[in-house]
């Protein structure tokens, strides 16, 4: 079964049996493959309607809903909440990350990398906000509120005293990689990151 290069990398880091939220979890992909897969117990929150069908189709448990109008879970519910290609698109990413750190032991959240190099050389030619195959949208159309860079997210997870256990750079040509370059060379170099998170 196809997965998204990020869904690969978080799928993986997913034990098996384990309880799963996933946020914005689209046409419920990664859940469906999850669960197949890795027999977890999964559940899923979408905020469009068309998602949600698509994941009932699919016989997903998956409820319509807004992260930053908080989780009706207790603490500790969930052994990982993910949040994939969806923190640049929400009102408050802080109110995300603690709220998913409040339902989950671990959160994984990955997002496109606005301090990737195309996109820096983008603004130097162009003058014009940027348009990549990982950021195909114009400015007016994006779905993207918050443009975030690797190395901004690192600095919001000291800020929130957040733990870092893991960071994956997706690269040129689709590689990823363990983080091993010092993080301005990720920064520069990578396309997308993956985090793995506790607190």
């Amino acid at each position: 079964m196809y997965l998204r290069k990020d869904l690969k990398i978080i799928a993986n880091m997913i034990s098996e049996k384990s309880r799963v939220l996933d946020i914005g979890c689209g046409d419920g992909e990664l859940l469906y493959y999850l669960g197949k897969f890795k027999k977890v117990d999964g559940r899923g929150i979408e905020i469009s309607k068309d998602g949600i069908n698509k994941c009932f189709k699919s016989g997903l448990s998956v409820v319509q809903g807004d992260i930053v109008a908080g989780l009706d879970y207790p603490k500790k519910s969930f052994d990982f909440v993910i949040l994939s290609q969806t923190i640049q698109t929400i009102s408050s990413p802080t109110t995300a990350l603690t709220e998913m750190l409040r339902v989950g032991k671990m959160a994984i959240v990955s997002f496109p990398n606005f301090g990737h190099w195309l996109v820096r050389l983008s603004f130097l030619s162009r003058g014009s906000m940027p348009m990549t195959k990982s950021l195909p949208y114009k400015w007016y159309n994006t779905p993207n509120v918050h443009l975030c860079t690797i190395q901004d997210f690192v600095n919001l997870c000291k800020d929130l005293k957040i733990s870092i256990n893991q960071i994956y750079i997706l690269g040129e040509l689709g590689k990823f990689y363990e983080r091993k370059l010092p993080l301005g060379l990720s920064n520069l170099f990578g396309k997308q990151a993956v985090f793995l998170l506790s607190k």
